[in-house]
């Protein structure tokens, strides 16, 4: 059997890379051949991260069937978010703290999908269920990508379970949790020296919700006001980019992570889902989302049940 490859969803945030390391660590141990790799380049968070703990960003791949018959996500499990042929490859492992979209297989695997805030939080669970060596790095990884995924325990996702496996990691990682924590999501929110390409897809995913293909990117600030100053040529950018993908709506939400607030642009066929979806009105493209800071538990249900009933 070739090694396998683990990856997790396209335009990687922290936890599917620190995950893809993390799981390709314990593949190891276990003593598989692995290796992780990703399907897009580390974003500013996440290399803040790799750097810190001194751990090597995996290699970026476009396939996988020409490098193994074998294969391991993690951070997702919907065939639109993931690599292109994996119809092409067997999916043994499935780690992932998501919603089950349209995913299946042909053979049985080993399927754990938890309802916490963090892909690493079951992660950790399952090194210690095997008894296996955690290091400092992989420590690191794991409460950076807890971290940038609640975003420091504050979203609405986070559970006790990811507060609990942080605080451990922390120790095994040296690091002082709160310093630390802030340190790392600010790295990811300078979009000053960031394309507007960039900013709309460092962290964008593909939803299907009923007849409605919905693209929705997610971009962490400190402040709204250097975005709002580039929302023209973001707006402009996220119109062509809807219609040359062949989508119905795409959306853009801006979250200021310490005041934990949003607001949203959108282009295509959804303001009118959006307004009932929020009960905010859609003025010039943009609308508010207050108190909103979650993709996952605060945008895609509210946005899929609206959507869905069209």
């Amino acid at each position: 059997m070739n090694k396998y490859l683990v990856f997790g969803h396209q335009n990687p945030d922290t936890d599917t890379i620190a995950s893809a390391i993390v799981m390709s660590d314990y593949l190891t141990q276990l003593g598989h051949e692995s290796e992780p790799v990703a399907l897009g380049t580390p974003n500013d968070e996440t290399q803040f991260m790799l750097n810190y703990f001194k751990l090597n960003a995996p290699r970026v791949v476009e396939t996988v069937a020409n490098e193994t018959d074998r294969v391991a996500l993690v951070d997702h499990n919907e065939s639109q978010q993931s690599v292109a042929d994996l119809k092409d490859v067997r999916v043994d492992y499935v780690v992932d703290h998501h919603k089950i979209g349209d995913f299946e297989t042909a053979h049985p695997m080993y399927l754990r999908i938890e309802p916490v805030g963090c892909t690493a939080t079951i992660l950790y669970k399952m090194f210690n269920e095997k008894d296996l060596t955690i290091s400092k790095e992989i420590a690191g990884a794991m409460v950076s990508a807890i971290i940038s995924d609640t975003l420091l325990f504050k979203s609405p996702t986070c559970t006790q379970e990811d507060i609990d496996a942080a605080q451990a990691l922390a120790k095994l990682a040296d690091i002082d949790l709160e310093a630390y924590g802030l340190d790392f999501l600010r790295a990811g929110t300078n979009v000053a020296s960031r394309s507007d390409s960039d900013i709309l897809n460092a962290d964008a995913k593909i939803f299907e919700m009923g007849p409605k293909t919905v693209r929705i990117g997610q971009v962490n600030v400190i402040g709204f006001d250097e975005i709002l100053a580039r929302k023209k040529d973001l707006v402009n950018l996220l119109e062509k980019e809807r219609q040359d993908n062949n989508l119905v709506v795409s959306i853009l939400v801006v979250t200021d992570i310490l005041e934990n607030d949003s607001i949203g642009f959108v282009v295509g066929d959804g303001a009118e889902g959006v307004q009932k979806a929020f009960d905010q009105s859609v003025v010039d493209n943009q609308f508010d989302l207050p108190g909103v800071v979650s993709r996952k538990t605060q945008i895609v249900p509210q946005l899929t049940e609206v959507f869905s009933q069209e």
